[in-house]
């Protein structure tokens, strides 16, 4: 073979070489996917009693629904919310983590921000996903500089009556 086929086939190795053997110094053996292979993702196996011994913050478990929690306190606006999408949506989704509420009202943190409903309905280019059933708005056209809330009811926006 011609130098010019050699040299930048010495070139590919070296850098893969490179990258193994910074790779074999720089990742720990811990670091994996698992039995399964890719399955789950990359984690440390290390950091799994570190990630158990988390205290939870949120309150929905799935033992008890969220609504049912939150209606105890909130039962109109649980009512209104579940007329509508949203009440698919777990009240700690907007509203922050809820574990210690009611015991620490002033934990649970009301963002009346843009920010929040934009999470869900900003409006995306991509046609053939599930997304698209979501009312998506273009920030910069609708409305700026307001909150959602100054217009719409967050717990079932599409009613008239603020």
């Amino acid at each position: 073979m011609k130098s010019h086929v050699w040299r930048p086939l010495f070139v590919v190795l070296g850098l893969v070489a490179g990258i193994l053997l910074f790779r074999a110094y720089y990742v720990p053996g811990t670091f994996g996917s698992g039995e399964y292979g890719f399955m789950y993702s990359y984690h440390n196996k290390e950091n799994l009693e570190y990630w158990k011994n988390q205290p939870v913050r949120y309150r929905d478990t799935g033992k008890q629904k969220m609504h049912e929690y939150c209606g105890e306190c909130h039962a109109e606006e649980v009512e209104v919310r579940t007329e509508d999408m949203h009440g698919i949506i777990a009240c700690e989704n907007c509203h922050g983590p809820a574990l210690k509420h009611p015991d620490e009202p002033h934990m649970l943190f009301v963002d009346r921000g843009r920010d929040v409903c934009l999470r869900c309905h900003t409006q995306l280019p991509y046609t053939t996903s599930e997304r698209k059933r979501i009312p998506g708005i273009d920030s910069n056209e609708h409305n700026p500089g307001l909150a959602c809330v100054d217009c719409h009811n967050p717990h079932n926006p599409r009613l008239e009556d603020m």
